[in-house]
């Protein structure tokens, strides 16, 4: 069976609903797939239903934005946790409204430059989705000012960019914790992904693994080959799950579905250890 356990709808930053994400699952021929969206569940029972008018087994997850302590992006996914777990709904939400205010003072600067105000970003996002950069590219992609996604993240949107802001987001470490309370599983997404800049040290990957990791997101294509050999040996040395996963967006990137996978027994490894919610079966 082909599992895929890491893909994004309109719920964030995808290009597809999370029904549309069912159906390009098992257009893909996936038998089993997770949908992932950033810092949010809502679009867990839409997919379920749709996977299982497909025949598919679905896997509710969600991918927690997080920041180390040297300031640097981290990624954790998280399988069947608790959706109503109070703590890390609260963190969550934190987050989401953090995002929110960074998106508007973004497109306030970038007002000042380009033909694009709130109400062109807005059309953007589906209502509940986590607002973020991605919608952002999309406006000035509808305006003309770039090509493409990725044209607006390499040309405009780059943290190193004037109308860059940062926002709240919880150390990894701390949601590794909250994810475990919830009874999810947390897995270190593409840990070492240098194109998309900075990535954690050791002594990140120490902290995480001490406050509870189940696994490593080794085979994903951000990841240098080189670096997913040194990931499966840690893995191997501290017990860690090993996944993989395609990180689809839809149109959003050019990531394919099931261009990397997870194994069965792995993700039979994910439902023993999970507690908080469970895998959607045809």
């Amino acid at each position: 069976m082909k599992i895929d356990l890491h893909t994004h709808s309109t719920v964030s930053d995808g290009t597809e609903t999370p029904e549309g994400v069912a159906a390009a699952a098992a257009a893909a021929g996936l038998g089993a797939f997770a949908l992932t969206d950033h810092d949010s569940t809502a679009g867990w029972d839409d997919c379920a239903a749709k996977a299982r008018q497909l025949d598919l087994m679905f896997v509710p997850g969600m991918e927690i934005s997080c920041r180390s302590t040297e300031g640097i992006s981290v990624h954790v996914l998280s399988y069947l946790q608790d959706p109503e777990n109070r703590a890390l709904r609260a963190e969550i939400d934190r987050t989401r409204q953090s995002r929110l205010i960074r998106a508007e003072r973004m497109v306030e600067r970038l007002s000042e430059d380009f033909p694009i105000n709130w109400h062109h970003v807005a059309k953007h996002v589906t209502p509940g989705a986590s607002v973020g950069r991605p919608h952002i590219a999309d406006a000035l992609v509808s305006a003309g000012i770039v090509t493409d996604r990725s044209a607006a993240f390499t040309e405009i949107l780059t943290p190193k960019s004037r109308y860059f802001v940062s926002h709240y987001a919880p150390n990894p470490a701390d949601a590794v914790a909250l994810v475990r309370a919830a009874g999810g599983v947390p897995v270190f997404a593409h840990p070492v992904a240098h194109q998309r800049g900075r990535v954690v040290g050791t002594h990140t990957f120490g902290e995480m693994i001490d406050a509870g990791l189940l696994g490593l997101e080794v085979d994903h294509r951000d990841n240098p080959e080189e670096s997913r050999q040194w990931l499966r040996r840690l893995a191997a040395e501290h017990d860690l799950l090993v996944t993989g996963s395609s990180d689809y967006h839809g149109a959003g990137k050019a990531n394919r579905l099931g261009e990397f996978l997870t194994s069965a027994a792995t993700l039979s490894r994910i439902e023993e250890l999970a507690s908080g919610a469970a895998v959607v079966r045809p």
